[in-house]
């Protein structure tokens, strides 16, 4: 049964944002108004009132959150980490420091509702590995900038 949790990040949430091993999917529609969905694995929380992304600006989410800025993320992850977040969307840095095709997108939280079942229990979420150890140094730097950019702005 869904419940509204408000507008902060939970934080049992936090804590999975924070270990960098969570995928978020990512809900937008086009200026056609058809619905588009792009995983995510590069967030942080900004405070508790703000996420973090780092999308390629070639992606269809990407252009998507751009001109329609309202954005939707669903998270399911252990320990029955089960959220859904509407948000309202920002570029704050284009390019990104660490890759060109990279930019960090700021999400403010317009609502939050938990999706726990009270029939089921989400034991695990999405499991992901990389792909090569560059892909490992990629997301590692944009991770890093992602948490440095929570700090300053």
């Amino acid at each position: 049964m869904a419940k509204n949790v408000g507008v902060k990040l939970p934080e049992d949430l936090i804590t999975v944002l924070k270990t960098g091993k969570t995928v978020a999917v990512l809900a937008t529609f086009s200026e056609k108004g058809l619905p588009h969905t792009t995983p995510l694995q590069c967030m942080y929380p900004k405070g508790a009132e703000s996420l973090l992304i780092s999308i390629n600006k070639n992606h269809a989410g990407y252009h998507n959150m751009v001109w329609q800025k309202k954005v939707m993320l669903c998270f399911l992850d252990e320990n029955n980490v089960a959220y859904s977040i509407l948000g309202r969307a920002g570029v704050v840095r284009a390019p990104s420091l660490v890759h060109p095709l990279m930019n960090v997108v700021r999400i403010d939280i317009i609502d939050i509702k938990s999706d726990r079942s009270e029939l089921t229990r989400v034991e695990s979420g999405v499991r992901w590995n990389y792909t090569s150890w560059e892909a490992e140094e990629l997301s590692k730097a944009l991770m890093s900038e992602l948490k440095e950019l929570a700090q300053v702005l």
